[in-house]
């Protein structure tokens, strides 16, 4: 028999804390949608085979949000589901029609020829939100409130009922027939935690717990710890460094495990991947046994320890601090199942995953005894991008694994137990994303954020010295609102990195729980926490790039991560005398790689991306030389390329690929540019209006993102 290299597959499970300050109410519908998708059918299939291990990773206050619906708690969606479509007034109406076509539409609608039909009538009317609600009959709204919660349905689960009879009628539903799916939804939701506990309990699967409310630790710790990776980030006004609640948010944790599974907690992804000295230190002391981040802070853990990273193996448990052992995500295996396995028929992309681990175990052949590969990634988000919600990768994958002598699955701690590790005596702080906490802190919006709830946290502890007779219940409810605030989504969606059009609302819900401290304590809320955050840190409309990315040029948001760091341009905000109805262009990205150069729009609707075949796309490039690209759609696919110029293909949104050599013969250099939409040789729109975006372009790997 071969000796099988080890491989540990992490599932992490999460979506922000939508609950609402003091209401037994969600902001938006993700967590029931996704329990319904992802959170049980996921460790049911890695259970269907006998040898294959997995570990899942739970966030505790993901957990509560699941337990608050089955007390009776609600979200938006819900509420407007429930309703009779019969009562429903015309502004639910629009409301509904605005917000149930949810989720990615090549897997989510378009295959459901009902869905899909209402969907192309809303795209049709939309431009006239007056006259929309009018569009649509009783039975029509009645069948969209149905599928908008139906094909969120796992395919795991699609053969019970009343699933199964709602797939096979189609249309036409009653109102009984759509609260016994809402009914059925809450039922799914009671099955999750009952189903881990009993496949932990059986020894099928490992479960770890994330810091309680999803917070970047070492940022608690010490906001300073930032610098590190980047040495003149622009900190928060206020210095923030409370080691004393990482270590709360770690042991609430670990006393909700110990609550939930009746057990101890052995294992935890910190957040993000994000790790420091100080933070790994708390963790230990903690009681945890294993903690994981990604290769790109091992690597330069191992330089600050003065390791040679050529001599050693990043495939292996490494150990920090006494009795703590140490994962790192193999960085490139992970993506490859998160972000570009979507798009592969199955059997490639389990060959080509496959392929990958078994060149490792050739590679280190000799040295198996103290291997393994740690695979961590995102346990829901990739799935709606997968066929048929990935299940025919995940079988095949699970399938093939347990069949495999080369292969063997171990979770985390057995991990722990069958390899000796190897002594790592300094770790660089960093998170699994660019080895950085760029995301967190460091813009305007991020650093106000980080102020706002410096300051709040401030006067929980005044109030706590100058009332001794407070209540414990009331400074409980007053402390659990700091650590709700001092989740990472809320800064994931403040600054330049990401955008999301419920940015402002994660704004509204984040500066709600800090005016609660204030009104629970009886104190004037300040005048800072009733203005936006979001949209106010900047008065430039354009973003930089601030990371290397590669798109896959498809004419799709492949997955959730694939324009994470480009640069953007809100053509909303920038629209200035051309903000007109009919503009066609949302949104403007724009990012590199060390070969290419990436353009991206985004549209109002797909009627504006099919009437691209009426148009023209020019985009000019001011350098070295002019440039024009003219991307003729009139006759033809909504795709192309020009070898060695440039590729594009438009779908749901246009991608642009420009090859960096021609735009410079150095490859590298000063860029202006800008895209305009011409109807035959009239302009009709052009971004940015004025002067084109000027965007730097460094050398290949001299890139100062992050040090090197």
């Amino acid at each position: 028999m071969p000796r099988p290299i080890r491989i540990a597959i992490l599932w992490h499970m999460h979506q922000p804390d939508y609950r609402e300050p003091d209401a037994d109410r969600l902001a938006m519908p993700w967590v029931r949608l996704h329990a319904v998708k992802d959170y049980l059918d996921m460790p049911l299939m890695a259970a269907r085979y006998e040898s294959v291990r997995t570990t899942f990773n739970l966030v505790p206050s993901l957990l509560d949000q699941l337990q608050l619906y089955l007390d009776g708690g609600t979200d938006r969606h819900l509420e407007l589901s429930r309703k009779e479509a019969e009562s429903l007034e015309q502004d639910e109406r629009l409301e509904i029609l605005e917000s149930f076509f949810v989720g990615h539409t090549k897997y989510l609608i378009e295959p459901y020829p009902r869905y899909r039909s209402l969907y192309g009538k809303y795209q049709s009317g939309k431009t006239d939100r007056e006259k929309l609600p009018q569009m649509f009959s009783t039975s029509e709204i009645r069948d969209l409130q149905v599928w908008s919660n139906l094909t969120w349905t796992d395919p795991l689960f699609r053969t019970e009922d009343p699933i199964s009879s709602l797939f096979s009628k189609g249309r036409h539903f009653a109102e009984d027939e759509k609260q016994a799916l809402l009914d059925w939804q809450l039922d799914i939701i009671g099955r999750i935690v009952p189903a881990y506990k009993r496949l932990l309990d059986d020894g099928r699967i490992e479960v770890s717990f994330t810091p309680y409310y999803h917070p970047i630790l070492p940022l608690l710790c010490d906001t300073r710890s930032a610098l590190e990776a980047i040495p003149s980030l622009k900190l928060p006004e206020k210095h923030f460094a409370h080691p004393e609640d990482a270590r709360s948010q770690v042991r609430m944790a670990a006393e909700k495990y110990q609550s939930l599974f009746g057990r101890k907690l052995a294992g935890m992804w910190p957040s993000e991947g994000s790790i420091s000295e100080e933070a790994l230190q708390i963790i230990a002391e903690e009681g945890i046994l294993w903690a994981a981040s990604d290769q790109q802070v091992l690597a330069h853990s191992l330089v600050k320890s003065g390791h040679d990273r050529r001599q050693q193996i990043s495939h292996t448990v490494f150990e920090f601090c006494q009795g703590l052992r140490l994962f790192f995500r193999d960085h490139a295996l992970s993506d490859r199942i998160g972000f570009v396995y979507s798009g592969w028929p199955a059997e490639l992309a389990v060959a080509d995953f496959l392929e990958h681990i078994k060149s490792l175990r050739r590679l280190l052949h000799d040295r198996l005894d103290k291997v393994v590969v740690p695979i961590i990634l995102d346990g829901e988000n990739a799935w709606e991008y997968f066929p048929n919600d990935g299940m025919g990768f995940l079988d095949r994958l699970y399938r093939e694994i347990d069949s495999d002598p080369e292969i063997a699955t171990v979770t985390y701690s057995e991990a722990v137990e069958q390899i000796s590790p190897t002594k790592l005596e300094a770790i660089f702080a960093g998170s699994w994303i660019n080895h950085n906490f760029r995301i967190w802190i460091g813009h305007a919006e991020d650093n106000t954020a980080w102020d706002l709830l410096g300051r709040a946290r401030d006067a929980v502890t005044r109030f706590e010295v100058e009332h001794s007779d407070a209540g414990p219940d009331k400074l409980r409810k007053v402390w659990d609102r700091i650590f709700v605030a001092e989740g990472s989504d809320w800064c994931w969606w403040y600054g330049d990195e990401h955008h999301s059009e419920q940015a402002d609302e994660f704004d509204r819900i984040f500066r709600g729980h800090l005016q609660a401290v204030y009104d629970e304590l009886g104190l004037p809320v300040p005048s800072d926490l009733l203005k936006p955050i979001h949209g106010g840190g900047s008065s430039a409309f354009v973003d930089q790039p601030n990371a290397i990315l590669t798109a896959q040029i498809d004419g799709q948001v492949s997955h959730f991560y694939e324009w994470t760091g480009a640069g953007f341009l809100d053509c909303a905000k920038a629209a200035g005398a051309m903000h007109r109805v009919d503009r066609l262009v949302a949104g403007l990205y724009f990012a590199f790689d060390h070969n290419r150069f990436y353009i991206r729009l985004d549209f109002h609707n797909k009627k504006a991306i099919e009437s691209l075949r009426e148009h023209k796309v020019v985009v000019e490039l001011f350098a070295p030389a002019p440039k024009l690209i003219e991307l003729e759609l009139m006759e033809r696919d909504l795709q192309g390329e020009r070898p060695g110029e440039f590729q594009f293909a438009a779908d749901d949104i246009l991608e642009l690929a420009i090859e960096r050599r021609y735009i410079w013969l150095e490859e590298f250099g000063q860029l202006g540019f800008s895209v305009s939409i011409y109807r035959g040789e009239s302009k009709l729109e052009s971004w940015p209006e004025q002067e084109p975006i000027q965007v730097d372009v460094p050398e290949r790997n001299k890139e100062m993102f992050w040090p090197s």
